[in-house]
């Protein structure tokens, strides 16, 4: 009888044990641990097959999910940056009149990561309203000194401090201080949204 137990339970190791050890990498979902406590009181064989195929289906889903979402566990929103759905409302509000600040540097020299940004998105063009992403505008921000050249800016954006602005960077870093900045300076309604680091948030209004 022993051996019999002790050979059940070598066959049910060589069965879950490839599929525990996917669930591993995903950060062991609930579903697994579930399965796995049974493992002591279910009795046949084919009981251990059918828990490693569930087992292996919880992994497969949880790495389809992060496959699918550009994005896994490890990711973090940052501070300040609007949720999707508050961006979703913004653009829709804001209509043709909604203005985009990219606090991105071009010297990527000076801000290597902006480099790395722009691979998934080009920065802003400021002047060409018929190129790439027509409402933006690219002003640094610039880390030594706090602050952005609000000179780029049209005199219709200026002198109108209710314009619906959304600041960018990479990730939303200096988007939130390039947001502070023009509240500051008397702009009302800034939101910051992120930056193509941020793909929820970024596909949203990155083509503004």
């Amino acid at each position: 009888f022993n051996k019999r137990t002790n050979d059940k339970k070598k066959s049910m190791r060589s069965v879950l044990g490839p599929a525990l050890a996917l669930v591993g990498a995903v950060g062991r979902t609930s579903t697994a641990l579930s399965f796995t406590s049974k493992i002591s009181t279910t009795p046949s064989s084919s009981r251990y097959i059918l828990q490693a195929r569930q087992v292996s289906y919880s992994a497969y889903s949880a790495t389809r999910l992060m496959s699918t979402t550009g994005t896994d566990s490890s990711f973090k929103r940052k501070k300040g940056v609007a949720a999707p759905s508050e961006l979703a409302d913004f653009v829709s509000s804001a209509g043709p009149y909604l203005v985009v600040v990219d606090a991105r540097n071009p010297d990527f020299t000076v801000e290597p990561g902006d480099g790395e940004s722009s691979k998934k998105a080009p920065l802003a063009q400021s002047t060409d309203d018929t190129g790439y992403r027509p409402n933006s505008y690219n002003l640094i921000y610039d880390r030594m000194t706090d602050s952005m050249d609000l000179s780029k800016l049209p005199d219709s954006v200026t002198t109108n401090k209710q314009t619906p602005i959304i600041t960018h960077c990479g990730g939303g870093g200096r988007g939130q201080k390039a947001k502070d900045f023009l509240i500051a300076n008397g702009f009302e309604n800034v939101m910051n949204g992120g930056g193509p680091e941020d793909p929820e948030c970024w596909t949203e209004f990155g083509e503004r």
